[in-house]
């Protein structure tokens, strides 16, 4: 093929794709056909180089100018927008002026321009060989040979201000090297000059960074809308979709990346992990195969993250795949995990979690002791909060539980967290903040059951009969029966002013549910308050058969002994 048949089939393939960000600079003026070209090329966006391109379709191929500018036009094409091409570039094997420039970007290796160009291609080519290293697999160098590029940046954004690229490169020096304020500010300079959607990504990735996860969400699915092959949109959004427990989208994705990269393992555990919240043990099982297979020679181990997520998944499956049946395997799998990066605190949480649901006494404390030492970190999450606050709840200690709500209500105030917030004031005494909290739930839901249980309890604790009476009635109308119902009966049992009304109330709440403790528990008092000791002991049995370890109860067990056997 010779050079004009080649160079022509070389832009023919450049797709001008709709982009997020729209060009804001005016009209270029009138030039010079090669300055024209040359411009175009500096520019440095796919519009203005798809321009150059239906320039040089109309050269001479062979002049070694027009080699210089497509092969300058190539590079930056294939490696800051592989997302608009369509087929691979035909390489020039001519020489041209950028040849030993293009070539260290090849090699990994930046050739810094003479300290008298004046070329504003000589000062951003060179910066290919960061930019394209990662994709290339390479490592990026240190920051000292990065920032010291912005000395050349600066140089081309001073022979060239309307041109994207030392605003997107500026960007990425600055982003890699942790200084994400000027990162994102250079980002948005690169915008202002032109259509670039890398540096809306660059933008994204900063957003995430900065935990601003919302933000980059939001800009992440109008590029993946524009640019719906493009592999970094796809994992970034699925890792922000991972995070937000978005397990249908993040699955969908990362299904999606492994059909363009199979041997990904980042996604690999990220598709079991997906399965594993949809609770399809047998399925999770084949992804975390294919990660084991990876390498063969050197299993998955305790030494990296990777192989610590990839055992971690697996003790999850035999901790809940087989229906608890493994509990013990899957916690010897999780302790090494543990003892070699406690820092990775999610696996300590859910070996945690395990322990705490023991019946033996010593794994129990064990989990408390794990989940002490995650507490004991300031940024101790809300996951973390919650367990020990739910471990505080089943062991009754509700000084230590109100201290977990004093952390995680600043965080998150979740219904379930207003309930228990609810329920923990209110066995502390402070029944005005036991109603404050009652109340700003029922208001969230006003015909959820639990809320208006809640509610209308931190009424009557706080002496608002008539306004607790009045919701009592309307949803003693609206339930049809069953435990919610008994529910009501037995919150009206607490309002009322005779006894025998009381009694009334309490027996309907058994009728409709014969297991409601609350309700067993007042009508047994009543009996035992009058001396009644056949009906109290009758009532007293039904109680202990489902709340055997009562404290309450466990007093008059013995007073009422032989009775509770006849």
């Amino acid at each position: 093929m010779n050079v004009r048949v080649a160079l022509t089939a070389l832009f023919l393939f450049i797709l001008p794709l709709p982009c997020p960000s729209a060009p804001k600079t005016s009209p270029d003026p009138p030039r010079h056909p090669e300055e024209d070209l040359r411009y175009q090329v500096e520019l440095g966006s796919p519009a203005s180089l798809g321009r150059a391109a239906a320039l040089l379709q109309e050269r001479d191929a062979g002049l070694e100018r027009n080699r210089s500018f497509n092969a300058a036009g190539a590079a930056i094409l294939t490696t800051v927008y592989p997302d608009t091409l369509a087929l691979s570039f035909y390489p020039d094997v001519q020489s041209h002026s950028y040849s030993r420039i293009l070539e260290g970007v090849r090699g990994g290796t930046y050739v810094s321009p003479s300290s008298r160009s004046r070329d504003f291609l000589e000062y951003v080519l060179p910066f290919l060989a960061y930019y394209g290293a990662e994709s290339a697999g390479r490592n990026l160098p240190g920051q000292t040979p990065l920032r010291a590029a912005l000395a050349d940046l600066d140089k081309a954004a001073q022979l060239n201000p309307a041109s994207v690229l030392p605003g997107l490169f500026r960007g990425f020096v600055y982003e890699k090297t942790g200084d994400l304020p000027r990162a994102e500010t250079a980002y948005k300079k690169a915008l202002e000059n032109g259509d670039c959607y890398p540096a809306e990504t660059g933008i994204a990735r900063v957003l995430v960074r900065q935990n601003k996860k919302d933000e980059a969400l939001a800009l992440l699915e109008k590029l993946g809308s524009a640019y719906p092959a493009n592999l970094e949109l796809k994992k970034m959004r699925a890792r922000i979709y991972r995070e937000h427990r978005d397990w249908p989208r993040a699955g969908s994705l990362a299904a999606d990346i492994l059909r363009q990269d199979s041997r990904n393992g980042e996604f690999l555990l990220l598709r079991a992990q997906v399965l594993l919240e949809q609770g399809q043990f047998h399925q999770a099982a084949a992804p975390l195969d294919a990660y084991a297979a990876l390498d063969p020679a050197a299993p998955p181990g305790a030494a990296s993250p990777e192989g610590r997520r990839y055992l971690f998944l697996r003790a999850r499956i035999l901790a809940e795949g087989s229906r608890g049946q493994s509990r013990t395997g899957a916690l010897d799998m999780l302790r090494p995990l543990i003892s070699a990066a406690p820092e990775e605190g999610d696996i300590a949480l859910y070996a945690a979690a395990l322990l705490l649901e023991s019946p033996r006494e010593e794994e129990r404390a064990e989990g408390r002791t794990i989940l002490d030492q995650l507490l004991r970190s300031p940024q101790a999450g809300p996951e973390t909060l919650t367990l020990a606050l739910k471990d505080e709840i089943r062991r009754e200690n509700w000084k230590g539980a109100k201290a977990c709500l004093d952390r995680l209500l600043p965080r998150r105030r979740e219904d379930g967290d207003l309930l228990d917030a609810w329920r923990v004031e209110r066995e502390l005494g402070n029944y005005a903040a036991a109603l404050s909290h009652a109340r700003e739930l029922y208001g969230r839901n006003p015909s959820g059951e639990e809320a208006a249980a809640a509610y209308i309890t931190a009424l009557t604790d706080t002496g608002r009969n008539s306004e607790a009476s009045r919701i009592i009635e309307q949803r003693l109308a609206a339930v049809s029966g069953g435990p919610h119902k008994s529910r009501y009966y037995y919150l009206r049992s607490k309002i009322r002013t005779s006894e025998d009304a009381v009694l009334n109330d309490l027996r309907a709440a058994l009728f409709e549910d014969p297991r409601n403790l609350d309700a067993l528990i007042a009508i047994f008092d009543i009996y035992h308050r009058r001396g009644d000791e056949k009906r109290a002991a009758y009532y007293l049995r039904q109680a202990l058969s489902i709340a055997p370890g009562n404290p309450h109860l466990k007093q008059y067990e013995a007073q009422y002994g032989p009775l509770l056997h006849n």
